[in-house]
């Protein structure tokens, strides 16, 4: 379905709203793909960029729309929540009030789009200093939300957020992508061992309990 003032195209196009605190790599996260680099275009009344990303999946081509907001102080107008129909929450796990956030723009998006998929994203997992621990990282499991760790500058993770997001809109849990997105070649490189390791670390703080305090609490 076309969104008012958007080009009717032969394939599927969702509006992608990604917010989280300035710093956090939203913008840098979106313009690793090169599509979305090249065909960026400005919406002054909105005061963002968007950058149209395409993915071929077993089920076509679809195209997500997503807008890199500028927003320096926090909060964000509404008209960038309007007709969203799908949503990234970023934060970053060296920085904890990136996190301690987290609930504000998960509230604001709520509170304009209804129901619609949204997945949360720790960046900047190649950063050494992390001081967002992976058992601290529970706002997603209490609100249902899917959860991945990234990061803009090797491209780890990257297609995850938008297969799951895929799906999700196509109410397909088989849709995968047919081909590699088109990424603009890593920045840094983290070892695989210790990614590995990391993962391991992950999935061992999935399966914990959650903790009776509110996410706000960072130890």
């Amino acid at each position: 379905m076309a969104l008012p003032g958007q080009q009717v195209m032969d394939y599927p196009s969702f509006k992608l709203v990604i917010v989280g605190d300035g710093g956090t790599g939203k913008t840098t996260f979106v313009k690793r793909h090169l599509t979305g680099e090249f065909e960026k275009k400005y919406e002054p009344t909105i005061g963002v960029e968007v950058h149209p990303l395409d993915f071929f999946t077993n089920c076509g081509k679809i195209r997500f729309t997503p807008t890199a907001s500028q927003e320096k102080f926090g909060g964000l107008r509404d008209g960038y929540y309007i007709h969203g129909q799908c949503a990234i929450i970023m934060f970053d796990v060296t920085a904890r009030l990136t996190y301690k956030n987290v609930p504000t723009w998960h509230r604001d998006i709520c509170r304009v789009c209804e129901n619609i998929p949204i997945v949360l994203c720790g960046n900047k997992v190649d950063v050494k200093n992390r001081q967002v621990k992976d058992k601290q990282v529970t706002f997603h499991r209490k609100k249902n939300l899917q959860y991945y760790e990234i990061s803009a500058n090797n491209n780890y993770n990257f297609e995850k957020p938008f297969l799951y997001l895929a799906r999700k809109l196509a109410g397909d849990p088989n849709l995968h992508f047919v081909e590699s997105p088109a990424i603009a070649p890593p920045e840094v490189h983290i070892n695989l061992g210790a990614q590995q390791q990391h993962e391991a670390e992950l999935a061992a703080a999935t399966s914990q309990p959650l903790p009776d305090d509110d996410d706000e609490t960072l130890d």
